[in-house]
């Protein structure tokens, strides 16, 4: 007879992959245990119930394994929830939640609840007194997330800390010293570099304690902030652990004379790129996305008038510079991939849609991309700190996550992390049907297309989302239902103060909600009982991703905790997938086929749509072991010269 309880044991029979099924199956004994303790936790008082919870701190920091203590934990945990908030964990959150204490990448789908679910593993190891971690992915997700859930862990006895940008020292410190602490990716990143590098200025203040520098000790705002790393949980983690993880996060040092002539240099570089033609003064490789300049295009900058800075600057690296800037002339664009707010550069992360504050594209193309734009170009080598997010994570004793599109990342997540994808069934069975894709020859066909169906859809009553590749199509889009008196919402990287009430009301009657992106938007997408008699919510893909994942983040927003959904995507031989995957001279031919393509070719098109998002994956895949592979060599190469690898080797 299965061990695993007759809730969920169908779903898994169903659902859940082969290489799953062992793993939950040996977790539902933990599920029974933690069922059995139920009733008799529902009988305590809260006084009781906190002084129990106090009784396993004990036990743990006694030594008392934590893994013998998940069944009692995560007993309390749910009756916490049961009676603070009215929210008793399921059973499938109980599986995941075991799952995420035995450091796995938990595939949860949207409205599954996971932010409830972290909370039984955050408990668990906040027990053992060394710090439970849960990185998410802006400041108001963390802070929205830790004050929902600050019940469940006050009526247990733990205290709750969140970490905030632009927040004193002081506070950071007592928020790492909580229980469990709440953050973002890049506020933990951005601290564990501030320590390191004032654990240096202590050591070298005591080394000169002759000369009276530091006095040989440091006050209370002279410590480090963050705890020894032991037990972190990542929300959205293949966002962050995937394709955030080879940005480096860098604090950045004053700058030499050197760097400041490489400014000049960026300047102008990204005023003659315009001068410059393909095949004739550079060659482009579209696999590599790399510009090389030829013989003729070589000459040209050589006879080009330069400003006195450059005087001394190589011409080697004169060529850099202005390849650097024909690059980004090309691949980058304004409220595409990045956006500028108060005279920066602030990237627009691709696969979430949101303002990746912090971030700074390397080798140059950040700087040369604030060139471009006329705003205040930042040096590339001043750096006194950096760490990838996946150097940081890796620091961990325990790591764990989240998210609700993992399984096509599996092997990556386990090959670099050590964690398994484990996908966890719904509480209920998924009610989200495809509707037939739809593929046109040309954008403008698709855009016409699409409104058509919006203006179907909002005619009836029914709630529409709709997904765009990026901020500029969003708005495009927008106009087209301006033009056509429909009422909608827009959310991009222009609009994030007011996401969370966006989405909340994309569920809503005759609502259309246009979005870039919808990875990690934290907020359910809830419907009425009139919405789901019409069919509940629509979602319509505009176009396919570079990554499958952000397309099911995408559609995975309809058919919420069994409700009702259906969704479409729209592809048109324009897109610019096909040149990503195929390059940008199959991609002519494709555009030139789809102005006179009958239907029979269309259907045939989609095959090569999945090859090209296949291939681009691969690329990215590539691209991200490379850099993986350099940035360890230049790690190994530093602590070998006895330097701290995370730190610049001071003057």
């Amino acid at each position: 007879m299965s061990v695993i309880p007759s809730g969920i044991r169908a779903q898994v029979q169903s659902k859940v992959p082969f290489s799953n099924k062992g793993r939950i199956a040996r977790w539902s004994f933990e599920l029974q245990k933690i069922n059995a303790l139920g009733p008799d936790y529902e009988k305590l008082s809260d006084h009781e119930l906190r002084k129990h919870s106090l009784s396993l701190r004990y036990r743990a920091r006694s030594g008392e394994p934590l893994a013998k203590l998940l069944p009692e934990a995560y007993a309390l945990v749910r009756e916490a929830g049961r009676r603070t908030m009215n929210m008793r964990h399921f059973e499938v959150q109980m599986i995941g939640g075991t799952a995420m204490f035995n450091q796995s990448i938990v595939e949860m789908q949207t409205g599954e609840g996971k932010t409830l679910t972290a909370t039984a593993p955050m408990y668990l190891y906040a027990l053992a007194g060394r710090g439970a971690m849960l990185a998410t992915v802006n400041d108001y997700l963390a802070k929205r997330d830790a004050e929902w859930m600050m019940p469940i862990y006050e009526a247990l006895g733990m205290k709750v800390g969140i970490i905030q940008s632009q927040q004193p020292q002081n506070e950071r410190r007592q928020a790492y010293q909580c229980d469990v602490t709440y953050g973002t990716a890049k506020e933990f990143g951005f601290d564990f570099l501030r320590d390191r590098l004032l654990l240096r200025r202590i050591q070298e203040g005591q080394r000169d304690l002759l000369g009276g520098m530091m006095g040989g000790k440091a006050g209370a705002d002279e410590q480090p902030v963050q705890r020894d790393p032991y037990f972190a949980l990542v929300d959205e983690a293949d966002s962050i652990l995937i394709d955030e993880a080879s940005t480096p996060l860098i604090i950045s040092a004053l700058p030499t004379e050197d760097e400041k002539k490489e400014v000049e240099a960026y300047a102008w570089a990204a005023g003659v790129a315009d001068r410059f033609e393909e095949d004739e003064d550079y060659e482009y490789d579209h696999e590599k996305r790399s510009v090389e300049l030829t013989r003729t295009g070589r000459q040209k900058v050589r006879m080009l008038d330069k400003p006195e800075a450059l005087d001394t600057v190589g011409m080697f690296h004169i060529y850099e510079f202005v390849e650097r800037a024909i690059k980004v002339d090309k691949e980058f664009a304004l409220d595409q991939q990045y956006v500028v707010v108060d005279g920066e550069i602030v990237i627009v992360d691709e696969f979430t849609g949101r303002l990746a504050e912090g971030r700074k594209w390397r080798d140059g193309i950040h700087q040369a991309v604030e060139a471009k734009e006329g705003v205040e170009v930042t040096v590339s080598t001043g750096q006194a700190a950096r760490v990838t997010v996946q150097d940081y994570f890796l620091r961990f004793e325990h790591l764990a996550g989240m998210t609700g599109t993992a399984a096509a990342s599996a092997r990556e997540l386990r090959k670099i992390y050590k964690c398994h994808v484990i996908q966890v069934p719904t509480n209920r069975p998924v009610q989200r049907k495809r509707l037939e894709n739809r593929i046109y020859g040309t954008e403008m066909a698709k855009w016409e297309s699409i409104v058509e169906e919006i203006r179907e859809l909002n005619s009836k009553g029914r709630p529409v989302l709709i997904g765009t590749r990026t901020i500029d199509k969003s708005e495009i889009l927008s106009k087209m239902l301006n033009e056509y008196g429909i009422e909608h919402q827009v959310l991009n990287a222009h609009h994030v103060e007011v996401e969370a009430e966006i989405v909340a009301q994309a569920g809503h009657r005759d609502r259309v909600t246009v979005s870039t992106n919808m990875a990690g938007r934290g907020t359910d997408i809830k419907l009425t009982d009139d919405i789901k008699d019409l069919g509940g919510l629509h979602v319509i893909c505009t176009e396919m991703h570079d990554s499958e994942r952000i397309d099911r983040q995408l559609y995975g927003r309809c058919g919420r905790q069994g409700d009702p959904g259906t969704f479409r995507q729209y592809l048109s031989l324009e897109d610019e997938l096909l040149e990503s995957g195929f390059g940008p001279k199959k991609a002519k031919k494709f555009k030139q086929m789809g102005r006179n393509a009958e239907d029979s070719l269309f259907n045939q098109m989609i095959r090569r749509f999945k090859r090209a998002q296949k291939k681009v994956e691969k690329r990215q895949f590539r691209s991200r072991k490379t850099m993986m592979y350099f940035e360890k060599q230049r790690k190994k190469m530093q602590r070998e010269m006895g330097q701290d690898p995370y730190l610049d080797t001071p003057n």
